[in-house]
């Protein structure tokens, strides 16, 4: 009878366990999918596929836009790398237009997100899907989920171009600024994209921080080595400084020659 009930509990318990990571893991809450986004001048690019990154604050990271005029593709797995793994892309706001501009919501999509990728169902392979996601605070990484054409605008006032601050792969684009925005397109696409910019203020900021560090650390040494003169002129005024005769050739001690 106890044996029984052991194992009754333990049936029991594995089903809540169950229940517990199903609520957990189940997937983009409609809301979510359907929340309110804007997407019309992406869609107007002539690219296949435009993004545009919104920046992010000292305690938020930033967002973007994606949108992917699809060929031939009903089915999209979203996925970010680490060193470690593959994880689901975290997304909202999907919207999928068929081919003859009929829109649709997220949550009239199949969509499935597991533990290392989001999967996304279209009707029509020839129609466009967009969604948004979390960018990084000065960084932005995604892969490429469909070969072609792309473009991709990054926040108002900041730039890629200074090797320091910035860095852009893959290389083969072509830079541009559009309202103090910069625009990278490349022509075909079939890798991870990965972005790294800078507001623009940032470098006479770093510029004028060496200065100053440049300036502090000559007055410092400057200060030292005035210091040190100082020193020895007081030493040799006290005689603590006197150069001894060199004797070295005067032989041997009396006594011992």
């Amino acid at each position: 009878m106890n044996r029984r009930l052991v194992f009754a509990v333990l049936v029991v318990g594995l089903l809540v366990v169950g229940a517990g990571c199903s609520a957990f893991s189940g997937g983009i809450p409609d809301e979510d999918l359907d929340r309110e986004q804007e997407y019309d001048d992406l869609r107007d690019s002539d690219a296949d596929v435009a993004i545009d990154i919104e920046e992010g604050s000292l305690t938020s990271n930033g967002e973007f836009r994606a949108v992917y005029d699809l060929e031939d593709t009903d089915e999209l797995s979203l996925y970010r790398s680490n060193i470690y793994s593959d994880q689901a892309l975290e997304i909202h706001s999907v919207r999928y237009w068929y081919p003859n501009g009929t829109e649709v919501t997220g949550s009239e999509l199949d969509i499935e997100q597991g533990d290392t990728s989001t999967d996304v169902r279209v009707p029509d392979g020839n129609g466009t899907v967009a969604f948004s996601g979390e960018a990084g605070r000065k960084t932005f990484s995604l892969p490429a989920y469909v070969e072609g054409s792309y473009e991709i605008t990054i926040p108002e006032d900041h730039r890629t171009s200074n090797f320091l601050f910035g860095d852009v792969t893959p290389s083969g684009y072509e830079r541009e600024i559009v309202d103090d925005q910069e625009r990278l397109t490349w022509d075909e696409v079939d890798s991870t994209i990965s972005l790294r910019y800078y507001l623009t203020r940032d470098i006479p900021l770093f510029i004028g921080l060496v200065a100053t560090v440049a300036v502090i650390g000559g007055a410092g040494a400057a200060y030292y080595y005035r210091q040190v003169k100082r020193l020895r002129k007081q030493r040799e005024e006290m005689g603590l400084d006197v150069e001894l005769e060199d004797d070295s050739d005067d032989g041997p001690p009396p006594g011992m020659r």
